[in-house]
Formats: C-alpha cells, sequence, structure tokens
C-alpha cells in the first residue's frame, strides 16, 4: 500500500470535507494517506471524478508510487492538461500530454 498525495486548486468546500475523512490535510490543499490501498484510492479517484465531472471547477492531481510506471510515479489529473512523467536517460520529466 504506496503513499498517495492529492493536491487541491480552486474546489469545492465538499472536496475538504470528503478528502479530510479518508486522508490527512498537511497544508492547505494538500492531502496524504501513507498506506492506501489501490482499490480504496480508484473509489476516492471515483469520487472526485464524478464531482468534477458535475461541478467543472478547479484542479485535482494524484500521485502514488508505482513500480511499474516510468519513475515509479503514477498521476492522475482533473482540470489541468493530463500529464505523464517520463524518463529521459535518467532524469524525470513531465511531460503534458
Amino acid at each position: 500500500m504506496p503513499l498517495t498525495v492529492i493536491v487541491t486548486r480552486d474546489v469545492e468546500a465538499r472536496y475538504r470535507g470528503f478528502l479530510t475523512s479518508v486522508m490527512l490535510e498537511i497544508a492547505p490543499g494538500v492531502y496524504v494517506s501513507p498506506r492506501m490501498s489501490a482499490g480504496v484510492r480508484a473509489r476516492v479517484w471515483s469520487v472526485l471524478s464524478d464531482w468534477w465531472q458535475t461541478l467543472g471547477r478547479g484542479a485535482l492531481v494524484m500521485v502514488w508510487r508505482d513500480i511499474k510506471a516510468p519513475g515509479g510515479l503514477q498521476i492522475e489529473t482533473l482540470g489541468d492538461p493530463p500529464k505523464e512523467i517520463v524518463d529521459a536517460d535518467g532524469i524525470l520529466l513531465v511531460k503534458r500530454k
């Protein structure tokens, strides 16, 4: 169960209430969970995605450790241009899709 981080920007208060029920808010709009299972992470992202589709305001980014992904990180985004992590000769870069 890897560390999961979610960052929110300019979203409604309901996101904060929901996220603080399952994660720690370590700074305004920054939520972490040291041991979130893949199933819980998928459910949390599903709820956030549904709300974002309905409300359509702000942006969210979720990052977690995935040893099979480039750089060992996986990213999901809502509201920002989609991004992916690429390994360029050992240097990790974020590529906008």
